[in-house]
């Protein structure tokens, strides 16, 4: 099956369209996990253990696993993942040119999606685009306050740089693999680009620790899918969930720290799901 339509049946078997991000902070890990082998590994398992019946999806980011002990730790974290029959999406924002950007793409032989930075034109996300059977997330409107600083500026067409960018991921979405990253911190703008492109599901980031709007991101983050009996999108949750053991009752323990973790996913699963 393609990547979406991998994800609607599990968004369907889950009920849920929460993303949780695997963001292994080294400086944040529990000290459960220091002595093990390779500790991002563990703490992912752990928390991929605590969360997976509330997940849709995982999405580790890759700056959390560049260097060799991280990219073992990461093959390991999408295999345990896919033995929970949990898709991933890979959170690299790659592109280049050439060779390079086909290199980039090797990244999907092992995740199910990719996010990927449009800003170098189609040719840059060719390689990604081709594969069909996986998912490419472009980076459209992110939701961190300086995302404003190109993404607002008006084309001399009067739209905004971000709507272009939108409709172009329409244009390019010749094997209807294609996503959007759409924060939920800015509520109006999720709106627009929805109007753009009404059948490209979203990742939508920016829900958890940077409070952006729920109700915005599953009223206008998910698409219908003419194969699918559910609407399609992610809304993702990274420190929010992952980390929500240090602010439990007690963190140093190993079981109600991840316990938190589950706490905090199935919570945000029951936000989402009653806007749906």
């Amino acid at each position: 099956m393609s990547f979406f339509e991998t994800l609607a049946a599990r968004i369907e078997s889950t009920d849920s369209v929460v993303s949780v991000g695997l963001d292994p902070d080294p400086s944040r890990l529990p000290e459960f996990v220091a002595d093990a082998d390779l500790p991002r590994w563990a703490f992912n398992r752990r928390v991929i253990d605590a969360t997976h019946e509330h997940a849709a999806c995982y999405k580790p980011n890759a700056a959390f696993y560049e260097d060799a002990d991280g990219w073992r730790a990461l093959r390991e974290t999408i295999a345990y993942a896919h033995g929970k029959d949990v898709p991933v999406l890979l959170d690299a924002k790659r592109a280049d040119i050439g060779n390079t950007t086909r290199q980039y793409a090797g990244a999907l032989d092992d995740a199910d999606a990719i996010t990927v930075n449009p800003y170098l034109g189609r040719d840059s996300l060719q390689p990604f685009l081709d594969r069909a059977e996986k998912g490419v997330f472009v980076l459209c409107r992110t939701s961190n306050p300086g995302g404003s600083d190109l993404q607002d500026l008006e084309l001399a067409s009067g739209e905004p740089l971000y709507e272009r960018v939108a409709a172009l991921a329409d244009v390019w979405n010749g094997n209807d693999n294609v996503g959007l990253v759409v924060g939920a911190t800015a509520p109006e703008e999720l709106a627009e680009v929805r109007e753009i492109v009404p059948e490209v599901p979203f990742l939508v980031p920016g829900v958890g620790a940077q409070g952006g709007d729920a109700e915005a991101a599953v009223e206008h983050g998910l698409a219908p899918r003419s194969n699918a009996a559910v609407d399609v999108g992610l809304v993702n949750s990274s420190r929010g969930i992952i980390f929500a053991g240090e602010e439990s009752s007690r963190p140093g323990d190993e079981a109600t720290y991840f316990g938190a973790a589950g706490d905090a996913a199935k919570r945000l699963k029951k936000r989402l799901n009653r806007h749906r």
